[in-house]
């Protein structure tokens, strides 16, 4: 049968048909074609080996050799181990994908298994990595002992599984045949440094991938909705490097609105979204990601202290500034490497680390050095808490009154840990950052607002209740709670602020993360039903794979932005364990 074109297999899906393969030190989105379609190596923020998601030439395809099929595909519970499934009028064909896990810091190891689930499977293989954004193709290929080895640019690679591909212009192409009932194996590393060693038995690869994950990821059995619970956990885990840093998002140039320019790179640890998924981390007793957020944290702000930067790689380094790379971009936005996050100062990054390290204290894991780092986050707080700053959306500086209230909360929290000195001076000056954003940016109406020349309500506000700056039953509390529901809500889902006097759906998409504060905020309030209500609708928000983005077009019932958005996998974990108490 005659191949198909090879721009149907380079062509874009829409978000919610990616499936996420991840081992921690990088990950790879998988397309319903067997399209692996992006993946950098070796690390996050390297440059791109498989680029056709951005419109580069750079893919792994392992596809039925037929025009005809329908697709589907399952995560293996509690793991980051994908089936792509196709069925067709000949059978069904299942290729099992994930990375070794866990992850090389240095060497990518990609698994896929062809299974013939339901008669003979034929197959379509094509390999054309493509590095740095499509700088460099294969040279130096040699075979050897059943396998291939080649040079990308700076990477060495290893593919085995294959014997006689044909090579043309910097691609493998070759068809394998599976007898029915049987499976093929096909491994593929790419590394920064030379592979030295033998390659690995695939079945030994699965087998150490396999009890991995399932001692990895807890069982939940204590949260609503387990399963999609489990798979929150283990997304987050294989977006988790060993460095304890956690990448907001496995992708960059995502567009959240079509030609707007809102697209960013998002691949690499947010101290706020670091700070979400360590308390989510806490709330479900799950240790090691706990430990290794407070580790990540506690390191940035002991080198950097008051001068912490919102955003680090995940080795603890600068994030590079914007910068654009010559690809066609994903339909709707360029493609920009790097981040201007750089040259903001967000006050609320203090306030999230001190509500983190009160949360490993509860659970009796905040050691010494740990402390010090609260400390120095209590210091940073006393020192610049006047000052204006971006905020939780990375605006223009204003005085934030999310960025002053979510410091109050954390200083709050820490304080029941601290020695009873320490303790009331840490409450006072939460009380003085309360009183002071109560003078500056309590609205008319006894609710409160965003900013001091900003009178318009905001999801975020929402926090200042649920982690603890005031009590729930404060009536600034409640009355924002009613407004944020009468003016952000529609249809379920939950947006950030209003954006002058277009509709909601028309100015963004609504924001996941959001959607889950007010499942939480109203759980607060004893109104269950509703707080039930706001998780399922937005639980729902996603694709097949169950990957959620940062936005969701209520409208187009489409996934926006960077996939998978880690701060909304993390809120749906807390939602999912809060609610089932």
């Amino acid at each position: 049968m005659a191949d198909r074109n090879d721009a149907d297999l380079m062509a874009p899906h829409v978000l919610r048909e990616y499936a996420l393969i991840a081992d921690g030190e990088r990950g790879a989105l998988i397309g319903p074609r067997g399209d692996v379609a992006w993946m950098c190596a070796p690390s996050w923020d390297s440059g791109a080996v498989f680029s056709s998601l951005l419109g580069g030439d750079g893919v792994y395809v392992v596809t039925p050799d037929t025009p005809r099929f329908v697709w589907g595909g399952y995560y293996e519970e509690g793991s980051l181990i994908w089936h792509s499934r196709w069925i067709s009028s000949d059978g069904v064909i299942e290729c099992r994908e994930a990375m070794a896990f866990p992850g090389d810091p240095h060497t990518a190891v990609i698994l896929r298994r062809i299974l013939a689930v339901d008669g003979d499977a034929r197959v379509r293989v094509l390999l054309a990595p493509q590095s740095d954004f499509g700088k460099h193709r294969l040279t130096k290929l040699s075979h050897e002992d059943g396998h291939w080895t080649m040079r990308c640019g700076p990477l060495y690679l290893r593919w085995t599984g294959v014997e006689r591909p044909r090579h043309t212009a910097g691609r493998l192409e070759t068809h394998i045949d599976v007898p029915a009932g049987e499976h093929r194996d096909l491994v593929l590393e790419v590394s920064d440094r030379p592979l030295s060693s033998d390659p690995a038995d695939p079945g030994s690869l699965w087998n150490r991938t396999e009890k991995a994950w399932d001692s990895e990821v807890p069982t939940l059995s204590t949260t609503l909705a387990e399963r999609d619970a489990r798979h929150g956990f283990a997304v987050l885990r294989g977006l988790s490097a060993s460095t304890g840093a956690m990448v907001a998002a496995a992708t960059t140039s995502l567009p959240e609105r079509a030609e707007e320019g809102r697209n960013y790179d998002y691949r690499y640890a947010w101290i706020r979204d670091q700070c979400y998924t360590g308390q989510a981390a806490a709330a479900v007793a799950a240790y090691p990601l706990l430990d290794g957020a407070v580790r990540f944290i506690s390191e940035r702000l002991l080198d950097d202290g008051p001068k912490l930067m919102p955003a680090y790689t995940v080795g603890g380094d600068r994030v590079p500034d914007e910068s654009k790379v010559p690809l066609p971009g994903y339909p709707g936005a360029t493609v920009t490497v790097g981040n201007w996050v750089n040259s903001q100062f967000q006050l609320d990054a203090f306030g999230e680390a001190l509500l983190l390290f009160a949360a490993a204290a509860r659970a009796d894991r905040l050691e010494r050095d740990h402390w010090r780092a609260a400390e120095a986050a209590v210091s940073a707080i006393e020192a610049r808490w006047r000052e204006p700053d971006a905020g939780l959306w990375e605006l223009n500086n204003r005085r934030w009154a999310h960025s002053t209230l979510i410091c109050a909360a954390g200083l709050r929290a820490i304080g029941t840990a601290a020695p009873s000195a320490q303790s009331a001076r840490w409450n006072q000056l939460a009380d003085t950052l309360v009183a002071d954003t109560a003078k500056r940016c309590l609205h008319p109406s006894g609710r409160w607002q965003r900013a001091q020349d900003d009178e318009r309500v905001d999801a975020s506000l929402l926090l200042a209740a649920i982690r603890g700056a005031l009590p729930a039953q404060d009536p600034r509390s409640r009355l924002t709670l009613e407004a944020v529901r009468q003016e952000l809500a529609s249809d379920g889902y939950l947006y950030r602020f209003r954006h002058g006097n277009v509709p909601l759906s028309e100015a963004e998409g609504a924001f996941l993360l959001c959607g889950f504060f007010m499942a939480l905020a109203e759980h607060q309030q004893g109104n269950d039903r509703e707080a039930l209500r706001w998780f399922e609708r937005n639980r729902a928000a996603c694709g097949p794979p169950g990957l959620f983005t940062e936005e969701f077009d209520v409208i187009q019932r489409q996934l926006r932005g960077n996939l998978p958005q880690a701060f909304v996998h993390a809120l749906l974990l807390e939602s999912a364990h809060t609610l089932a108490q």
